[in-house]
């Protein structure tokens, strides 16, 4: 075995938790190795939205929002379900603020989606926007086209034409048919088209949003600092202890076997294991397959959660991931996940029974909890199908299918018939090809269309509320996401219960520090994002709290490190929780 060289941090991973705390290891002085399994950098995050869930950012009062880390406290809290440590939720909600204002001092600056509001507009402590922030659109040209190639590329189904970025502000208007859409679309479109220079030396937009513009802000911001050298194409082997002391990392670096040193930690930033079949059955509910999931091959295989667990580190939520519907499209070489467009009126999900068994409109993690709860019942919903009808499909895109009105069917691969999609005249004829009961299939649309008439889902409450309305078409009446299912021909696509990555991990404390079965911390070893069990406990309360939380403990993990831990300030708010849990106990 080689031995390396040393450096005080020492990054497993180069998603956008990875590569902040790089970055903030950097500007306290420290030198740092980052190491990648993959020829490319960015990991699931360069795949993403890009969107951070920060409470009370610095963003909201540009939008007339005012915000507070009590509210914020209380909703997650509450979301968590006793399933985080109150100093952990208090951490992130108090911190979060400040990580954010650090991205924008490295030159990735993030705007408040005043409108989108928190996944469950219910619990207490919610909001109704402004607390998911979108990253501003960042020019390629500053990481340049050699910079570009070590960026992991993002999801086809997040490029318009398979080629043109969209932020998050332009897809919203585009989806929701808001006024200006169609100029909208054509600008974005004629900036590519027309921006021959840069087209000249790539094909790929010079315009990077969503978590292309995080990761290639981050990656910039790593070219610019001096002291911190990337290997890619060396997967992480094991961790080196001395005693309870996390000393260094083995990892295979051209053809080799290395021994690294870090002086001062490593940090583990690499990801879940939504892609080992053998810990999703040894873990997640069933059935569950790895061709399910929507993150990139090769990534997310649970080799530093092992690792980190084989140094004493404590697993926890393991049975949880950040779930969402997702399909197969041929040619692609993983699943698409069906995000939004789910939100659109004139569509429906049902079980084999052709039966409802969610508000379509729903964030996508309770989506996906749904399909498994209606097949626990017997309704075989593992796969399930979106319906919709002539109408739905002229206005709107679902999944790999644009809208009919761009592209018509006869433009569409022929191969798609059957296997991306299926179309009849009749709901009867259509329930027969995809082996749903047709009568229960005819029921549920002819209830929709009356749903759709009075503006009021009596089954599911869909367009009930102000996270549901989000998405749907505004000029649709009396409910954006409510539209007759009564225009064939009809459509149907297969959905399965997938995710965007797992949540279960190592356990953290409020700095990130990896803790033991007894609960004490582990020296020299840190750990974030969905390498680490969520903050969130088993919920997802609002867009952005995936990235978010692996950027805000990455930020405390170096603070720490840096022998500048960060304090909690709303003590106050911990004494608070306690008081009922001690009558409680007394009583």
């Amino acid at each position: 075995m080689e031995q390396a060289q040393e450096y005080d941090l020492v990054v497993v991973g180069s998603g956008a938790g990875a590569l902040l705390g790089a970055v903030v290891a950097l500007d306290a002085g420290m030198s740092v190795l980052i190491v990648e399994k993959t020829e490319v950098l960015g990991g699931t995050s360069a795949t993403s939205g890009g969107g951070i869930w920060i409470p009370d950012n610095h963003d909201m009062a540009s939008n007339g929002l005012r915000d507070s880390v009590d509210a914020a406290f209380r909703y997650v809290k509450a979301c968590a379900k006793g399933l985080s440590s109150d100093d952990r939720v208090l951490a992130y909600v108090e911190t979060a603020r400040e990580m954010a204002r650090y991205l924008k001092t490295i030159g990735i600056p993030y705007r408040s989606m005043a409108k989108y509001a928190d996944y469950y507009p219910h619990i207490e402590g919610s909001m109704p926007g402004g607390r998911s922030m979108d990253p501003a659109d960042y020019n390629a040209a500053k990481l340049g086209v050699d910079g570009l190639k070590l960026l992991r590329e993002t999801n086809p189904g997040q490029l318009i034409m398979g080629r043109m970025t969209i932020n998050a502000f332009d897809a919203h208007v585009v989806l929701a048919r808001e006024k200006g859409a169609k100029w909208l679309l054509t600008r974005i479109m004629l900036k590519y088209l027309l921006d021959y220079p840069w087209r000249f030396k790539t094909k790929r937009d010079r315009r990077l949003t969503g978590g292309q513009a995080l990761v290639g802000g981050l990656l910039t911001a790593l070219r610019k600092r001096r002291n911190v050298d990337i290997w890619v194409n060396s997967p992480l082997q094991s961790l080196e202890r001395d005693g309870n002391r996390v000393t260094g990392v083995v990892v295979e670096h051209q053809g080799k076997a290395v021994k690294v040193r870090a002086r001062r930690a490593v940090l583990l930033g690499a990801g879940g294991f939504e892609r080992n079949q053998a810990m999703r059955e040894a873990y997640l509910p069933k059935p569950t397959d790895v061709e399910w999931t929507a993150t990139p091959v090769g990534c997310n295989t649970g080799d530093a959660i092992r690792a980190g667990a084989d140094a004493g580190g404590q697993l926890h939520l393991m049975s949880h991931v950040w779930g969402g519907p997702t399909m197969s499209v041929p040619r692609e070489d993983k699943y698409r996940a069906i995000l939004v467009e789910r939100s659109l009126p004139g569509c429906m999900a049902v079980n084999a029974a052709g039966k409802r068994f969610v508000d379509e409109s729903c964030p996508y993690p309770e989506f996906q909890q749904a399909m498994y709860a209606s097949h626990a019942r017997g309704e075989a919903a593992v796969p399930a199908w979106i319906v919709f009808d002539a109408r739905f499909r002229q206005n709107y895109p679902i999944g790999a299918m644009p809208p009919g009105g761009a592209i018509p069917d006869h433009r569409l691969r022929k191969s798609w018939l059957g296997e991306v999609y299926w179309k009849a005249d009749t709901l009867e004829q259509l329930a027969a090809q995809i082996g749903v009961d047709p009568d229960g299939l005819v029921a549920s649309a002819k209830r929709m269309t009356e749903f759709a008439r009075t503006g009021k889902d009596l089954d599911f409450d869909r367009g009930g509320n102000v996270f549901d309305r989000y998405y749907g078409d505004a000029s649709v009446t009396p409910n954006p996401n409510l539209a007759p299912i009564d225009q064939g021909p009809f459509y149907a696509i297969r959905i399965y219960p997938g995710e965007i990555g797992t949540k279960g991990g190592l356990l953290t404390d409020r700095d990130a520090r990896v803790l033991d079965d007894a609960g004490k911390p582990i020296e020299g070893l840190y750990c974030v994002g969905n390498n680490s069990a969520s903050v969130m406990g088993p919920a997802y309360p609002g867009a952005g709290s995936t990235l978010g939380p692996a950027m805000t403990f990455a930020y405390r993990a170096i603070a720490h490190l840096s022998g500048k831990p960060i304090a909690l300030q709303r003590t106050d708010l911990l004494e608070a929780q306690r008081a009922p849990q001690l009558d409680e106990a007394q009583a």
